[in-house]
């Protein structure tokens, strides 16, 4: 019976534990997405197709998301035609570790951002910086980080940048289905370098939302998880390298189609 008891303690605890382990995270959410599009500057040619896994998550401390971009094209950096980019972006929410209610006015959140950005040939950034939730009519999710931005040092890129970035979800609901209009932009707001030297890294403004139509929603299958729809992608001095400066064009103005599903 001792044995018993002591075998139904331990079967208990284990239980409880991986309960405790599990219970951190909140809500998860996966993505696929296939792009087609065409007349992407600096490293892309006429036709550019990217597969992008996207994983997006909330948990006791705060929030994370990443993606990773894998990359095919006929371009102008001489390479395989082939290259990839991510980004890590975790946030630790000062209202969720203490307790206490942060919100004021439209804010509904006081956080402190990071992202590791990670693409070919060593390019590699860490940003840092505080950040707020916002709680806006018509809106699904809306937040403005700011970012201290500097280069791992490896590439001889020089730092001190900063940027904006601002993210959004609207879902407009059209028929027996809905619209979802997301995005992001991110604004480096300073020059940093000298030109003369060769490390200058210019401002620049990425603008990139989705407009997406939930398919699945019309099929009749489950809401939100099937879309279709297009990208708009707006770049300026795109990777910080100022147009004019250069035998080609570094302003970006492109749109691609998209298929996104959700797991």
């Amino acid at each position: 019976m001792k044995r018993s008891l002591t075998t139904a303690a331990l079967a208990a605890g284990l239980i409880l534990s991986g309960e405790a382990m599990a219970s951190p995270m909140l809500w998860q959410n996966n993505s696929l997405t296939y792009l087609y599009g065409k007349d992407f500057k600096v490293d892309a040619g006429e036709i550019q197709q990217t597969i992008t896994f996207e994983h997006a998550s909330g948990w006791t401390w705060g929030d994370m998301f990443l993606f990773v971009d894998n990359k095919w094209y006929n371009g102008l950096s001489g390479n395989d035609g082939h290259t990839y980019y991510g980004e890590f972006s975790p946030r630790l929410s000062f209202g969720k570790i203490t307790g206490a209610d942060l919100s004021f006015g439209p804010v509904k959140d006081v956080l402190l951002s990071a992202t590791y950005e990670r693409g070919e040939d060593r390019n590699r950034n860490y940003l840092l910086g505080p950040a707020v939730d916002l709680d806006m009519p018509g809106f699904d999710r809306l937040a403005i980080n700011t970012y201290y931005r500097k280069p791992d040092g490896i590439t001889g890129k020089p730092g001190g940048q900063w940027q904006i970035t601002p993210t959004w979800a609207i879902t407009i609901p059209v028929g027996k289905s809905d619209i979802l209009f997301d995005g992001y932009i991110d604004w480096v707001v300073n020059d940093k370098g000298s030109k003369t030297k060769g490390d200058f890294i210019a401002k620049n403004l990425h603008i990139n939302p989705q407009v997406k139509y939930d398919l699945g929603k019309a099929l009749d299958y489950t809401p939100g998880k099937l879309y279709v729809g297009i990208e708009y992608d707006y770049w300026s001095n795109k990777y910080g390298l100022e147009d004019g400066l250069l035998p080609f064009k570094t302003d970006q103005n492109t749109f691609s189609a998209i298929v996104k599903a959700h797991f």
